[in-house]
């Protein structure tokens, strides 16, 4: 007989503190209709429809704002602008790909979208939700603004008025920009295409007045190094978008396991503790998800959750109590051959399957939080997940307006997968130069993810010490002091020396904690053959793979696991040579046509090796 436990107080634990925003999990099982298709552009570099000559803030009702479409044109002044199904983009998709002029365009632009949607309920409440908008997306509903978000990875949502939504006739209208900036998450250098847009699902969502904003239902840690108990607990919460009524109930439902409980909504927030008997464990091997359904009198959502814990314990990551070594391949979202964002399960698809293919059981998702559809497919593949914000390499960190766009983007990505079994690392940033204040703005994105969530860990690509003593390079980057898995990327032998550097190179850290590679990797052109000693040559790339191969089969006893840099080739403005690059980082083992090089063979056999000896 499952137990379900209600205490009055938040436990003292991260998972159990709520979200510090409004944002609503599990869009896929809300009440929703789809706003993606073909929207209006006015493409505006100059923000002509946001600013007025003074470059002042156009106020709400000027008839020569973007969004104010349902002006009468006799009261404008301008005729330069306006809304024409001559310009149009599809939604979901960054501009870059879908237009020529928009290859390498750094700016504003205005989307519009025109929809009708009856109302079906007095009473209820609507939210606009955006999946992800490139970088900066100012929101207006019918000429009126509904709020300003930043953030080119994670998702957000608004509150519509009820009064402001009609039946027909509806405008939406998004100034999406997505120029760089020195105090911006990333901040101005970064080594991917900047796309732009509103690159993931616009939804209309309806819910009841007072409904399910989010909720957690995920095993407790058992005692350090133990695995879970054979009816494990499960903690959580339940969080209402207010107050609950008088004598209001919350049911949980797990069919499966022939569990069903109503209990009382003790405050907004209420929580859960919840004894499994007989669950089946979730893991890469069998990647079993439960229905979960959550509801109240009113309001109704249905997930699909795995079980599982996942912890760094002494030298060795475990999961469900056991050592997991981790095959992986550090994946951008992106699909080559299109030259465009990923965003859809076809994508995932694409993308998961290739690294399954070769012989993965790990993928980071760098270098900031994919779409929810990856997340959500790697949890029913079996595939673990490293997801990531981009705070990387050099980002303003002596600025505390920085660090609290770090956070929301941390809160954001935390808080719509917070559910996914898939997900055990939550990394804090890529390649974050030493010093003391950068020290102190990453332990501050460390403490608050574990606030958000302390049942998974917390990483980050950390920096290496390449002088501590005779061929052996060493992590001692004061960050590892705080994080769960001490990760580090190495390219020994692409930048700085040839491969054969490998065979007499030694790694270790000063931390007595597992110990990853979260990057390596060679450049290599598909089709270009000349001996292992030409640069960009797949011979090259090949000779790469198989020193570092041999270099990591003396890796000390804490070594649990490497994604390579990276699955596929993958557009960058930084990469400019004329004849092996073009724009291009080649360090795929997929080329942009999705052929595979010499290299991904020698990869996929190391793995195939690995898990015939473990066993996974």
């Amino acid at each position: 007989m499952i137990k379900i436990i209600l205490t009055g107080v938040l436990l003292a634990t991260g998972l159990l503190a709520t979200a510090q925003n409004n944002l609503i999990t599990n869009i896929g099982s809300r009440k929703a209709v789809s706003l993606n298709g073909t929207w209006q552009y006015i493409v505006d570099p100059y923000e002509t429809g946001f600013y007025d000559y003074r470059y002042k803030e156009l106020r709400e009702d000027h008839p020569d704002a973007y969004w104010n479409t349902d002006v009468p044109t006799d009261r404008s002044e301008k005729k330069e602008h306006g809304y024409t199904d001559k310009y149009t983009l599809q939604v979901p998709g960054d501009w870059n790909h879908q237009k020529p002029e928009f290859v390498y365009y750094e700016g504003t632009v205005w989307y519009k979208k025109n929809f009708s949607y009856p109302k079906t309920t007095a009473g209820n409440k609507y939210y606009l939700y955006f999946g992800a908008v490139n970088y900066r997306a100012d929101v207006y509903l019918n000429g009126k603004k509904l709020g300003m978000h930043k953030g080119g990875f994670t998702p957000f949502n608004f509150e519509v008025p009820a009064t402001l939504l009609k039946e027909t006739g509806n405008f939406l209208v998004v100034k999406v920009d997505n120029k760089r900036d020195a105090n911006e998450v990333p901040t101005l250098n970064t080594d991917w295409w900047n796309y732009g847009g509103i690159t993931r699902d616009v939804k209309l969502i309806e819910v009841p007045q007072n409904f399910i904003q989010d909720y957690v239902i995920q095993l407790k840690r058992p005692q350090p190094g133990k695995a879970p108990a054979k009816s494990p607990l499960a903690e959580g919460w339940v969080k209402l978008s207010q107050q609950p009524a008088a004598n209001e109930m919350i049911s949980i439902e797990i069919p499966e396991l022939k569990y069903k409980k109503q209990v009382p909504a003790t405050a907004q927030v209420t929580k859960l503790s919840i004894n499994l008997p007989k669950v089946q464990l979730w893991s890469p091997v069998q990647p079993k998800l439960y229905k979960v359904l959550v509801s109240t009198a009113t309001d109704r959502v249905e997930d699909k959750i795995g079980f599982r814990t996942i912890e760094a314990y002494g030298k060795q990551v475990l999961l469900n109590g056991k050592p997991l070594f981790m095959r992986g391949i550090s994946i951008h979202g992106e699909i080559p051959q299109d030259v465009r964002r990923a965003y859809s399960e076809a994508d995932a698809r694409q993308l998961l399957g290739q690294a399954r293919e070769l012989g993965c059981n790990m993928v980071r998702l760098a270098h900031y939080p994919h779409d929810e559809t990856t997340t959500r497919l790697a949890d029913s593949l079996g595939i673990v997940v490293w997801s990531e914000i981009p705070v990387y390499w050099t980002i303003n960190f002596g600025s505390a307006e920085v660090l609290a766009k770090s956070k929301v983007q941390l809160n954001e990505m935390i808080t719509r997968d917070h559910n996914r079994a898939s997900v055990i690392i939550w990394s804090v940033g890529n390649e974050t130069p030493i010093s003391q204040t950068r020290t102190n703005f990453m332990k501050s994105l460390i403490t608050a993810a574990r606030e958000l969530d302390n049942t998974r860990m917390i990483s980050a690509a950390l920096e290496v010490n390449y002088n501590s003593g005779k061929n052996l390079n060493l992590i001692d980057d004061p960050l590892g002091e705080f994080v769960d898995l001490v990760a580090f990327n190495e390219y020994l032998g692409w930048y700085g020396g040839l491969p054969d550097k490998c065979r007499t190179t030694n790694w270790g850290t000063v931390y007595n904690k597992p110990l990853f590679v979260s990057e390596t990797g060679a450049e290599g052109k598909t089709g270009f053959h000349a001996d292992s000693l030409t640069r960009f040559s797949e011979e090259y790339q090949a000779w790469y793979y198989r020193e570092q191969i041999a270099m990591l089969k003396r890796m000390p006893d804490n070594y649990v696991g490497i994604s390579p840099w990276v699955l596929a080739d993958f557009r960058s403005p930084k990469r400019n040579n004329p004849l092996y690059q073009e724009g291009w980082n080649r360090k795929g083992l997929y080329d942009d046509k999705g052929n595979k090089k010499q290299a991904f063979y020698i990869l996929q056999q190391y793995y195939q090796d690995i898990a015939q000896k473990t066993g996974k």
